[in-house]
């Protein structure tokens, strides 16, 4: 047998071996983060939550600026009149929410409920490739486009979602919707993605609690911007002594 006839079976069997599979579908989450991140390590978003009616009509909305950093940290400073003062930190697994009222941070989970089905980890967190392992599942029809199905798993305990099936558009690897579900693998909310005009950046993310479709909830992402934030600001107890950061 010629070598080359020994050679095309071997290689068809590592381009479908699951390390193969499994690179690929790390490549794809990678590619993802990007369009809601832009990919910088260390920034400031200006976020938005608004939750709307059943009609479109708007019931109440807030601002937080989100400074996430390396190592899995990230701050939320609450913004509007009602919460001004308040900050949730997150550093690896730990989450806290500090009140200016109080000199002592208070633990949450990731789940902590923001604005309507807004969680603390849906606005604190952006990044799937660091958080999940991620396999390819097939391709599927997302509206008019073909897209990839990706089924992702939790590789740390302090994640909002202990799996997410996630599809992204077959080109460019865009994220366009997403099932996420809790410990008990209960579907807790729906995600869909919107994207500013240039179709470079997420530029909106709405979530539909699985249970209830009376009311949608939209986070909005207003600026993005590179920010390194001060180390002392990933500290709970100094945290906790500075009502006032900005």
């Amino acid at each position: 047998m010629k070598p080359q006839a020994l050679f095309t079976p071997l290689l068809g069997a590592l381009l479908l071996s699951p390390a193969a599979h499994a690179l690929d579908a790390a490549a794809v989450l990678k590619t993802a983060d990007a369009f809601r991140s832009g990919g910088a390590k260390q920034q400031q978003v200006d976020t938005e939550v608004r939750v709307l009616n059943a009609d479109g009509s708007l019931d109440k909305e807030r601002r937080y600026t989100v400074l996430t950093q390396t190592e899995h940290r990230s701050l939320v400073l609450m913004q509007s009149p009602a919460e001004k003062g308040q900050k949730v930190l997150m550093l690896g697994d730990d989450f806290w929410l500090l009140m200016p009222s109080s000199q002592r941070p208070l633990r949450i989970t990731p789940l902590q409920k923001l604005l309507g089905d807004a969680s603390t980890g849906d606005v604190a967190t952006l990044s799937w490739s660091e958080d999940y392992s991620g396999e390819l599942q097939g391709e599927e029809r997302c509206g008019e486009q073909p897209c990839l199905k990706l089924g992702l798993q939790a590789t740390r305990k302090g994640v909002s979602y202990q799996r997410i099936v996630l599809w992204v558009g077959k080109a460019r690897h865009e994220p366009l919707r997403a099932e996420l579900y809790v410990q008990s693998d209960k579907l807790a909310k729906t995600a869909e993605f919107r994207y500013e005009k240039n179709g470079q950046l997420i530029s909106e993310m709405l979530l539909q609690d699985a249970l209830s479709q009376r009311k949608q909830t939209q986070v909005r992402y207003l600026a993005r911007k590179n920010r390194e934030a001060p180390e002392a600001w990933f500290n709970p107890m100094f945290l906790a002594r500075s009502p006032n950061l900005e």
